[in-house]
């Protein structure tokens, strides 16, 4: 699993869970798994995630160590 800035990111936006899935194109219930590190998205969703952040998607995601 990789380890992630996108809870973090978000708060930084003012946006919710639902919120930002919406954007993206997934279902809250994603975001959360993203979040909790249970779930590792695709290279497409970890571009557009990194896309609404604004950010590098190296900014957003690194692999775990």
């Amino acid at each position: 699993m990789m380890e992630n800035r996108v809870r973090e990111m978000r708060a930084e936006l003012g946006l919710s869970q639902g919120e930002l899935g919406e954007r993206i194109g997934v279902s809250r219930q994603a975001i959360n798994a993203i979040e909790r590190g249970k779930h590792d998205p695709s290279l497409a969703l970890a571009f557009k995630l990194a896309s609404v952040f604004g950010r590098r998607i190296e900014e957003v995601f690194r692999p775990d160590a």
